[in-house]
């Protein structure tokens, strides 16, 4: 048995975990915070000693839950997450149920979504219409991409180069534009019952085809029905067309600027050449099937008369770790930990291999601006460097690990000052089973998934369920997006 060595110049490197220099394994933020309670309790003690008795315990207990880790988060923020979805499902505000309502009210979709409403516009560069995602609340608009679902798994290493570097200009692209505020890359993977293909299959077939040919062509339509998935990618850009110095006076100036910045994106020679703007029957079909698991074949008239908050569930409820929609139930992944290591541009494949659950891996993206994030590797700079030397005061030398992070964060200070961007990124996996018994089979095809990356680390989105869920669809929620 051999195996494929990818060459360096496949491999994706430059990945750093933010973090700040504070008392032993504390945050800067928390280090302060505590410090000044500390200081208040010792004021206070001078006219109420006993009050020590009381004080001092919880400030030492909170403390030790912001030092510690749990699910590679601060404990602290993991168990007051806890207390907060505990007091959410006391309220019942973790709970959906759609009520008709007379015309000409409508519903809106649950949860992060609730603000938004989808827009028919209509791109005179293209002659095609669009589906823009209006965010009411924040003035936000997200206009969606169908891209071709092709690979480079087969590619010359020359043409993968080629598609690493173009994607890196896009996103250096994204940094100079000041209307956009985040991207997101999603590819779901529906499995199918494979009867398409046999019909087209058997509508192609010679009959004049050697036996041999023919024999092949039997095993391919007997074993198609178990084998085959419909890929459907897509890429979605949240702009804020207010961002100018001339903002745009009324919605529909609001929507031509938001087209002109997303179609200013070229996205060709990425490795992923897009298809079309996404229309607003494409939306609907994908948010409706996401939640439904019954609009992905759905004709175009049927998937057109759907209103947008038709296209929600009728009944939802987020859990801890799964959320119950109508078509079954879904429990989503987000990123634990940064790679700590190069990785190869082929590290999710096992994510994108087809199973017998429908799946969606979504990367999102925000392009720092040159300036910030100059700041930000500087400011990595110093914690690295003041971590290590507060270290070499106590242990007579600085550890391995913190060496090693200040020469990735000199790295990265030096590729920023020859012209590279600070990108921050997070990646959310969301599997989707037709029912509560399924679920096990859905999480642990998922889990080995994630396990056979071997450079990507992941845990269950706690208490986010329904947020990870929706971040995945073409929404407009983008959660880098502040």
């Amino acid at each position: 048995m051999t195996t494929h060595e990818v060459p360096n110049a496949l491999r994706v490197e430059g990945f750093r975990t933010r973090s700040s220099f504070g008392f032993l394994t504390l945050s800067q933020q928390a280090t302060f915070i505590i410090c000044g309670l500390l200081m208040g309790e010792a004021f206070i003690a001078l006219y109420e000693p006993l009050t020590l008795a009381v004080t001092l315990p919880v400030t030492l207990a909170g403390a030790g839950l912001a030092a510690s880790r749990r699910h590679g988060m601060p404990a602290l923020s993991y168990y007051w997450a806890c207390i907060a979805w505990k007091l959410a499902v006391r309220d019942e505000t973790t709970f959906y149920r759609a009520v008709l309502l007379p015309y000409p009210y409508a519903l809106d979709l649950p949860g992060v979504a609730a603000s938004s409403t989808l827009i028919k516009a209509h791109d005179p560069t293209t002659g095609r219409d669009v589906g823009v995602v209006h965010d009411r609340s924040t003035g936000r608009m997200t206009v969606s991409t169908l891209l071709a679902p092709g690979g480079s798994l087969m590619a010359p290493t020359g043409t993968v180069r080629g598609n690493l570097r173009t994607w890196a200009n896009v996103l250096d692209s994204m940094s100079t534009e000041p209307h956009i505020l985040g991207a997101s890359v999603t590819i779901q993977i529906t499995p199918g019952a494979g009867e398409a293909l046999g019909d087209d299959i058997r509508a192609r077939r010679d009959p004049r085809a050697p036996a041999f040919a023919q024999s092949v062509v039997d095993e391919l339509v007997r074993t198609a029905p178990h084998a085959t998935a419909s890929v459907s990618p897509w890429m979605s850009v949240t702009v804020d067309p207010a961002a100018t110095a001339t903002a745009p006076l009324d919605l529909g100036e609001r929507v031509a600027e938001t087209l002109r910045v997303v179609d200013a994106l070229d996205l060709s020679g990425t490795g992923a050449d897009p298809i079309r703007r996404c229309t607003d029957v494409d939306v609907r079909r994908l948010v409706r099937d996401a939640y439904g698991l019954d609009a992905f074949d759905a004709s175009e008239e049927e998937i057109r008369e759907l209103s947008w908050g038709d296209c929600g569930p009728e009944a939802a409820d987020d859990n801890w770790t799964e959320y119950a929609h109508d078509g079954g139930v879904s429990t989503s992944w987000t990123l634990r930990k940064m790679p700590n290591r190069p990785i190869s541009y082929s590290a999710l494949l096992p994510l994108l291999s087809p199973g017998r659950f429908q799946r969606r891996i979504t990367l999102a993206y925000r392009v720092l601006d040159p300036r910030e994030g100059e700041r930000v590797v500087e400011r990595e700079i110093d914690h690295a460097t003041n971590r290590a030397t507060a270290t070499a005061q106590v242990k007579g030398r600085a550890k391995s690990s913190q060496k090693a992070d200040y020469t990735k964060a000199s790295k990265a200070a030096a590729q920023v000052a020859g012209g590279s961007q600070v990108v921050t990124w997070t990646l959310m996996v969301t599997t989707t089973a037709r029912s509560a018994a399924e679920l096990p089979a859905a999480r642990e095809e998922v889990n080995r998934a994630i396990a056979r990356t071997r450079s990507i680390r992941m845990r269950p989105a706690y208490a986010a369920q329904a947020s990870v869920f929706a971040a995945g669809l073409p929404l407009g929620y983008n959660p880098l997006v502040k």
